[in-house]
C-alpha cells in the first residue's frame, strides 16, 4: 500500500463509513443539525433522499451518534422484510428476543415496549435505509406504526433514508397519508468543485497527512466531473490515484494517475441532469440552523489561509541573497557517493526543480531541520530529466522514517524516500545543462 510512501497513518478513502471521516461541508453539517432538532421535537416522519453514494449511510451513523442518550435507536437495512419481520427486527434491537407470534400480538408487545420506555423517559427513533426499495403496502404499515402513541406524544419516530426512487413512490396516491406526515424532508446534494476539494482535504487531515496538497486544481476538477460529486465515487478515485502514483513511485498527482483509476474502476462521468446554482440547489429550514451556519462560517474561515505579508516591506529590507550553491558540482559528488555507496542506504528526497537554478534556490531555501548531509541527484524523475535534493543518510528504513516524520510541510512537494539501490538507475551524466 501508499499509506508510508504518502505519510498517512491509516487509508483515507476506504468506502465503508467511519463517522471518524466525517465531512461537514456540503451542508451536511447543517443537515445533521436540523435532523437532530426534529428528532428532539419527536413528531413526524423524516425523510433524507440522495444519489446512491451520496453519503446518507454516513449521515445515518453520524446522527445516530450524536443523539442523546435518552433516545433509542433502531436499525432497519433490509427493505424486503414483511411488516411481521420489520416488527420481529424492532423488538429485537430494543432487547426482545422472542417476539409473539402473529402480526396483531408484536403490535402489543411493541406497544407494551414502547410505553415502558416512554415511563422511564426514554424514546425510540427507527432508522430506515434502502426504503425507495420498500413496497407500498410495508410503507403503509410504517407510518401506521407512528399511531402508537399516549395522550399527549408519540412512542415511535421514523426517519426514512432512500435514493431519489423514494420520491416518486412517494407520489402514489395510495400512501398519500405517509407523505402528509412527513414533517422534514432534506435532500443531499452532489458535492461541488470546491467542496470536493475540501473532502479531500478533510479525510487526508484524519488519516494524518500533513503535507501540501496532493490533489490539484486540474485533477479536482476531473474526479468532480467524473464522480458527479458522490462521496463513494470520489473515495473510489482517489484510492486509485494515490495508488498509481505510488506504483509510479512520485508524490505528484496528474491527469494521467487519475485517468488510470477512472479506467481500473471503470468510471465515467454520471449522466445527469446539470446541478443547479448551488444558491438554488440548497434547502433551507426557517428558524433552524442560525448556531450551524455560524459554525460553518468558522470552519470556512480556519480552512482559508491568512493574509499575505505585503511583498514590498519584505523586500525593502531583506539582506542580499547569498551566492547560489554550485548543484552541477553537488550532483558530480552524489554520482561517485552513489558508485560506493551500499545499495540499502536510505536518504529523504526533499525537494526537486527541472532546472539547474531552482535547484539552487531550494537548496538555499532549506532550513537548519534539514537532515545532514544534503545532495543533489541529477536524474530521471517521471521520465524528464530532475534535479533532486536528498537528504539524510540512513542505515534502515525505519530510522530514515523517524527522521522523516520530524521534517515541516513543504510548498515544493512532499518528502519521501529513496534507496541508493534505486536511485543508480535513474543517474544521468551531469555536464553543463
Amino acid at each position: 500500500m501508499y499509506l508510508d510512501y504518502f505519510g498517512l497513518k491509516e487509508a483515507p478513502f476506504r468506502i465503508t463509513p467511519n463517522t471518524e471521516y466525517w465531512y461537514a461541508g456540503g451542508q451536511r453539517g447543517e443537515m445533521l443539525a436540523a435532523l437532530l432538532y426534529a428528532i428532539g421535537q419527536g413528531e413526524g416522519i423524516i425523510k433524507v433522499v440522495g444519489e446512491v453514494g451520496s453519503g446518507k449511510t454516513m449521515l445515518c451513523r453520524k446522527l445516530v451518534a450524536q443523539l442523546p442518550d435518552s433516545v433509542d435507536s433502531v436499525y432497519l437495512g433490509n427493505p424486503s422484510l414483511s411488516p411481521d419481520d420489520m416488527l420481529a427486527a424492532i423488538l429485537a434491537d430494543l432487547g426482545i428476543e422472542a417476539p409473539e407470534n402473529g402480526r396483531q400480538a408484536r403490535l402489543a408487545q411493541l406497544n407494551a415496549t414502547l410505553l415502558a420506555r416512554h415511563g422511564a423517559g426514554r424514546r425510540v427513533v427507527v432508522f430506515v435505509e434502502e426504503a425507495q426499495g420498500i413496497a407500498l403496502d410495508n410503507l403503509e404499515f410504517l407510518r401506521l406504526l407512528t399511531n402508537l402513541e399516549t395522550a399527549t406524544d408519540k412512542l415511535l419516530q421514523i426517519v426514512l433514508f432512500g435514493q431519489p426512487e423514494l420520491d416518486a413512490q412517494l407520489a402514489d396516491p395510495r400512501i398519500r397519508q405517509l407523505k402528509d406526515r412527513i414533517t422534514l424532508s432534506l435532500n443531499l446534494s452532489p458535492l461541488t468543485e470546491i467542496e470536493v476539494d475540501a473532502y479531500l482535504r478533510a479525510r487526508l487531515a484524519v488519516a494524518g497527512y500533513r503535507g501540501p496538497d496532493l490533489f490539484p486544481a486540474a485533477l479536482i476538477n476531473r474526479m468532480t466531473r467524473l464522480s458527479g460529486g458522490l462521496s463513494r465515487r470520489i473515495n473510489v478515485l482517489a484510492d486509485k490515484t494515490l495508488l498509481a502514483a505510488y506504483a509510479g513511485q512520485t508524490h505528484s498527482l496528474t491527469p494521467a494517475h487519475l485517468e488510470a483509476a477512472a479506467g481500473d474502476a471503470d468510471m465515467q462521468p454520471p449522466h445527469s441532469r446539470p446541478a443547479p446554482h448551488p444558491a438554488l440547489r440548497r434547502w433551507a429550514w426557517p428558524g433552524l440552523g442560525l448556531a450551524a451556519a455560524l459554525g460553518l462560517l468558522a470552519f470556512i474561515a480556519w480552512q482559508s489561509p491568512p493574509s499575505a505579508t505585503p511583498v514590498k516591506a519584505a523586500v525593502s529590507h531583506a539582506p542580499p541573497a547569498p551566492p547560489a550553491p554550485d548543484v552541477t558540482d553537488l550532483a558530480r559528488q552524489t554520482q561517485r557517493w552513489l558508485a560506493t555507496a551500499a545499495p540499502d542506504i536510505h536518504v529523504i528526497q526533499v525537494a526537486s526543480a527541472k532546472e539547474a537554478g531552482k535547484a539552487a534556490v531550494l537548496l538555499g531555501s532549506l532550513t537548519a531541520a534539514t537532515p545532514q548531509p544534503v545532495r543533489v541527484l541529477h536524474g530521471r524523475s517521471q521520465g524528464a530529466p530532475a534535479w533532486m535534493i536528498l537528504a539524510g543518510e540512513f542505515p534502515d528504513r525505519e530510522a530514515a522514517m523517524a527522521a522523516l516524520r520530524t521534517l515541516p510541510a513543504s510548498p515544493d512537494g512532499t518528502p519521501f524516500l529513496r534507496t541508493v539501490g534505486k536511485m543508480r538507475t535513474v543517474v544521468l551524466p551531469t555536464g553543463s545543462q
